[in-house]
């Protein structure tokens, strides 16, 4: 049965209300002024560090090490406040698990963090495997990262869900399938797109056998 990657920010949650949060104590801390939310969903996608040098580049500063601890101790203790699930995704979850699909996250996020987000919202318990931005050497859209996640799986065959440029690079370098999320964050191209979350199982069954 294939294996069926997600990405998670923009893909399986709205994380974007909390992220924004943390970005914004972070350059508050620092004495800047607040990004607005549709700001920084354009520097999701490249983990926390990626989104931290960006947002303080915004200003015109550097961001510190110190900013990034800043705002991974407040993001993991406010990680579920405002974030949610995108409609149909526990039932999608729930419909692949049933069907036999072995399920994975791979993620530019902290592993740690995306664990921690996983349980509070009970989503946890549908993947068998977690793979974080900092579980590797590499994070997408090097094919390496996504190529971790793939291969515990032990799978035959997988394809990559998400909605970001990212992770449709890292499944065309890993030579499998992509599905792009187009609720989610970013921008890519696909062959395959899903609108909405309840499009994807039947878009997984139409994917050719030899591919992936």
């Amino acid at each position: 049965m294939r294996a069926v990657v997600f990405d998670l920010d923009g893909t399986l949650i709205d994380s974007l209300p909390d992220i924004a949060s943390s970005v914004n104590v972070s350059l508050a801390r620092r004495g800047f002024a607040a990004l607005p939310a549709d700001a920084i969903e354009k520097m999701i996608g490249d983990g926390a560090k990626v989104l931290l040098t960006k947002a303080f580049a915004a200003h015109g500063a550097q961001m510190t090490e110190s900013d990034l601890d800043d705002f991974v101790i407040h993001y993991t203790a406010h990680s579920a406040d405002e974030t949610a699930p995108y409609p149909g995704i526990v039932e999608v979850l729930g419909a692949l698990r049933a069907a036999g699909h072995p399920l994975g996250v791979c993620t530019n996020k902290p592993e740690i963090a995306a664990r921690e987000v996983l349980s509070l919202l009970d989503l946890e318990q549908y993947f068998d495997v977690v793979t974080g931005g900092d579980a590797t050497p590499y994070r997408k859209p090097d094919p390496r990262h996504l190529a971790a996640a793939v291969e515990a799986l032990r799978a035959p065959s997988a394809v990559m869900i998400g909605d970001h440029y990212n992770d449709i690079a890292a499944a065309a370098g890993l030579g499998i399938p992509a599905i792009f999320a187009a609720w989610g964050y970013g921008r890519a191209e696909s062959p395959y797109i899903a609108r909405t979350a309840f499009e994807l199982p039947a878009l997984i069954r139409a994917l050719p056998a030899t591919e992936g």
